[in-house]
């Protein structure tokens, strides 16, 4: 948790930004005295969950900028916690400038000289996020909606409680739901992410796998880890892990969960049975939102098995607050080749049942 608290609290202080609630402050309550009488103060800050090494930079080059910036003030630095002697009128405006330091820095996941340059000066123009942008990945790259379908999908999960999103491999419907869930939970929209998936064996057994459960079942979720490294640093996602604000699981892991306050993400949805998918959609608690995403094309369910998201695309249209997001090969971002073979394998299924989204028939193997 972010915070940000003053030895001294003065009544109607407005609501203190994300930024704001990082820095954790011992402040001397003579302070705003002390800036008419010209005297010098001392002031401690820490600065909670930011990793030092990427704040200060390589050889604490950015460090070294703040403080060519404030050549009035004596910043020392130890991990989190920074000190600072001087006037206490330029440590008023060291600390407004920490604090929008620590917002580019929060919002970015990076920083850069001219980025460290501009807030010290307080100049440059306000920063404007592009329609399509959602959030900024650990090494400050914007990841945005890149597709018509996309960006539908984008406005989907901002406007309703509950979104299914169908559509091939490769077109970004469960990536663009987990950098959703990242902002959300940035924001404090919501308390936790939860992401899961159907442990369905696709053709091999989980039984012949070396490990405990845990270790069986990682492989399946390792696309859900492989999203979230690239949207939180290595220590906090780590942090978020252990301490249960992101949760991955897999599906039957859900059963007598009431999931309030969280957006949850049900990966892989065209794997679920119809029972499976009742199961899921009746854990969702007050103040949450769920996205199920799948492919109907690569249902791994035994042959007779019909898919759970086939069946609640039928039952479930026309509901209020639920929407449905269709993506298809022109929203594919990964290699070209990719889109191409998605778009063979349709040419081959036309004349295949899609209602119910039952399996193919197994081909043998060469």
């Amino acid at each position: 948790m972010l915070y940000f608290a003053f030895k001294s609290n003065p009544q109607n202080r407005p609501a203190p930004t994300p930024a704001a609630r990082a820095l954790r402050c011992t402040k001397d309550p003579t302070l705003e005295t002390n800036a008419s009488a010209g005297a010098s103060t001392e002031r401690t800050i820490e600065l909670d969950h930011v990793q030092p090494q990427a704040f200060y930079g390589t050889q604490n080059r950015y460090f070294n900028l703040i403080r060519s910036y404030f050549p009035k003030l004596k910043i020392t630095a130890r991990g989190e916690q920074l000190k600072v002697h001087g006037d206490p009128g330029e440590i008023v405006l060291f600390e407004q400038r920490l604090e929008a330091l620590l917002e580019h820095f929060h919002r970015h996941n990076s920083l850069s000289e001219v980025a460290v340059e501009r807030i010290m000066l307080g100049t440059g123009p306000a920063e404007v996020r592009p329609a399509e942008h959602i959030l900024y990945g650990i090494n400050g790259q914007s990841i945005k909606a890149r597709t018509p379908n996309q960006k539908k999908l984008v406005e989907a999960i901002e406007t309703h409680d509950m979104v299914f999103a169908v559509g091939p491999a490769g077109t970004g419907k469960t990536y663009t739901a987990v950098a959703l869930a990242v902002r959300a939970l940035k924001e404090k929209s919501v308390r936790r992410i939860v992401l899961t998936r159907p442990a369905v064996e696709a053709g091999e057994n989980l039984g012949f796998l070396p490990g405990d459960l845990k270790e069986k079942l990682d492989p399946y979720l390792q696309p859900l880890y492989d999203a979230l490294r690239d949207m939180i640093p290595p220590e906090r996602l780590a942090s978020y892990l252990e301490n249960g604000t992101i949760q991955i699981a897999p599906l039957a892991f859900m059963r007598g969960r009431t999931l309030d306050q969280a957006f949850v993400i049900l990966d892989e949805a065209q794997n679920t049975t119809p029972a499976q998918m009742k199961m899921f959609l009746t854990r969702m608690g007050q103040s949450a939102k769920f996205v199920i995403t799948g492919d109907r094309t690569q249902v791994d369910l035994p042959r007779q098995q019909r898919s759970g998201l086939g069946e609640a695309n039928h039952i479930l249209h026309g509901i209020e607050g639920i929407a449905f997001i269709e993506l298809d090969e022109r929203d594919v971002i990964r290699h070209r080749l990719v889109r191409l073979i998605a778009e063979a394998y349709d040419r081959s299924d036309l004349n295949a049942p899609e209602s119910g989204f039952h399996p193919r028939k197994s081909q043998p193997r060469g």
